[in-house]
């Protein structure tokens, strides 16, 4: 994957702000084998555990951002906005963030660029018809996708990425013909709560053993990892989902980091849009 460089040692950001945190959560409802075989309606346990991220986690989410003050992205495969869109205009409502996640959680490293392109489409149409948006971000579903990838994102007007995972600050991807593309607002699988709280009874994953870590450590994990940042001065981004972090107990850790956020002074606490506005107006004179 082609990344431009030089690139800053410390980003600098708006108003002098000491570190920017975006945090974003993939409301992915029911996804994986499935969604994509067709198997879905014929699977309804599966259904009701995809469900409880969109119908029962979010709205207690939104709840606590909101009693935060925090603004977030939501990356949104469009199957979950076509069948609840009252929970996705809601997001909208409270100023956070829509951002694309494919229309069935594809796997996008699996798909031609045509598939690509095809999903891409349906996405838009979505969003445009039931929320009248034209999202500027993607996060790929499956962690990956194909080298023609990021130019294709440009055609349907997204702006950054947050899909890849080698750096700790945004930069661009390099088009394929040499010029300045997506701007790719990195995150990492440990700030990603299936690796801590995601349990799976069949198959086993890993086999053997349950996925559930100690509650207390998780949120401290995540609080010293957002203080590394904050001490940097980078941008900490999050790949957190609703069904997996946002149920009853476990909102004590996001309630802990939250507070942990607020309390650090001089922090720029934005969505992942307003980030790559920045980023590309900070270098435009080298584009």
């Amino acid at each position: 994957m082609a990344l431009s460089f030089p690139r800053s040692p410390k980003p600098s950001w708006p108003g002098g702000k000491q570190c920017a945190v975006a945090l974003a959560f993939d409301l992915d409802g029911p996804t994986g084998d499935a969604m994509l075989d067709g198997s879905l309606s014929r699977n309804l346990r599966y259904f009701t555990e995809g469900a409880y991220g969109p119908w029962r986690a979010l709205p207690r989410l939104l709840d606590l951002l909101k009693a935060h003050g925090l603004t977030a992205t939501f990356f949104v495969p469009t199957w979950v906005v076509l069948h609840w869109p009252g929970r996705c205009e809601r997001i909208l409502r409270e100023g956070h963030e829509l951002a694309y996640h494919g229309h069935r959680h594809e796997v996008f490293r699996d798909c031609s660029l045509e598939e690509q392109r095809a999903i891409m489409g349906r996405s838009r149409d979505i969003f445009a018809s039931r929320l009248g948006i034209k999202p500027l971000g993607f996060r790929t579903p499956s962690g990956d996708w194909g080298d023609e990838t990021a130019d294709m994102l440009m055609e349907f007007g997204v702006i950054y990425s947050s899909s890849m995972r080698g750096d700790d600050r945004p930069y661009f991807h390099v088009r394929a013909d040499g010029g300045r593309g997506l701007v790719e607002i990195p995150a990492r699988w440990d700030i990603d709560d299936y690796t801590a709280l995601a349990y799976f009874e069949d198959p086993d994953f890993p086999i053997g053993l349950d996925r559930i870590s100690d509650y207390r450590l998780v949120e401290q994990n995540w609080r010293e990892e957002f203080r590394g940042y904050y001490r940097d001065g980078l941008c900490w981004t999050t790949i957190f989902h609703p069904k997996v972090v946002a149920k009853p107990g476990r909102l004590r850790i996001l309630e802990g980091l939250f507070r942990d956020i607020n309390e650090h002074p001089n922090v720029w606490i934005t969505c992942g849009a307003q980030i790559a506005r920045w980023w590309i107006a900070e270098n435009e004179e080298v584009a």
